[in-house]
């Protein structure tokens, strides 16, 4: 949960850190205090296609300690969506189908307070020292835009040249689906994510990537990526299901009888 006192997620950023994070989407609380036993380096809630409800997404940031940053991946780009994930006491804000500088600007706009932007004031988090809330906010706040479609490539360098657009965040299964090479994925889709990520590097503005196993979050934080995603918790609990179903019905090499001891009870003669 975001802690007024340190914030965690700019600070690290500007260190020059490449992120981990675990992406949940199941919608359960007692997965995410699971999830943070694991110290990634941050975590991001999916309200846009996951389980989520408001009062799991307040609950499930409060579980995570104040030292891992939550992002929340907001259903759509409006000011009550990205506003109540920030009330919620989220650090960052992931905001989904950016096509356009003037969308992007819309979206810096709602997940900042006057003069800057049109956040409106208020939640529980928020109130308990708005005085300071405000003020770290201002300044640590995360803004994400996603580009994940062919219009949002063409235009990405015009998005992130948007002032208060933090960082760039490929989704790269839609953009599978826009340029045409899903489910077959082939240079094309890499070549699309080459371009986005050159254009956020002329501007200077950090880009990240959705990926789906550990080794490819490695691979792409060798190629420059600054957030990436290690885990998702539907995968990791399918895993742990099938792995478990295989190995309960793999067949055994041989069957072992209990060897027979002296201490067998006699025989009753009638």
């Amino acid at each position: 949960m975001f802690d007024p006192r340190r914030p965690t997620l700019r600070y690290r950023f500007d260190k020059g850190e490449t992120l981990g994070v675990f992406w949940l989407s199941l919608g359960s609380v007692a997965l995410c205090e699971l999830a943070a036993r694991s110290r990634p380096d941050a975590i991001v809630i999916d309200m846009q296609h996951g389980l989520w409800e408001r009062a799991t997404l307040e609950l499930a940031i409060g579980v995570v300690p104040s030292d891992i940053p939550v992002l929340v991946r907001v259903a759509e780009n409006t000011p009550l969506a990205i506003g109540q994930a920030l009330d919620a006491g989220a650090e960052g804000v992931i905001v989904p189908l950016i096509e356009t500088a003037k969308q992007a600007r819309a979206a810096v706009a709602a997940a900042h307070y006057p003069p800057r932007g049109k956040r409106s004031g208020g939640g529980v988090r928020p109130l308990a020292d708005f005085v300071d809330y405000v003020d770290a906010a201002n300044r640590g706040i995360i803004v994400c835009l996603m580009i994940e479609t062919d219009k949002g490539r063409k235009n990405a360098r015009k998005i992130a040249a948007v002032d208060g657009a933090d960082m760039v965040f490929i989704g790269t299964g839609d953009l599978a689906l826009s340029i045409g090479t899903f489910p077959q994925i082939d240079a094309r889709h890499e070549a699309a994510c080459a371009e986005i990520h050159a254009a956020c590097r002329a501007e200077w503005t950090l880009c990240g990537t959705f990926t789906t196993t550990a080794d490819g979050a490695r691979a792409k934080r060798e190629q420059g990526y600054r957030m990436v995603v290690t885990a998702n918790d539907g995968d990791v609990v399918m895993r742990g299901f099938n792995q478990a179903t295989t190995q309960f019905n793999r067949p055994s090499d041989a069957v072992q009888l209990p060897a027979a001891t002296n201490n067998a009870p006699p025989v009753r003669r009638s």
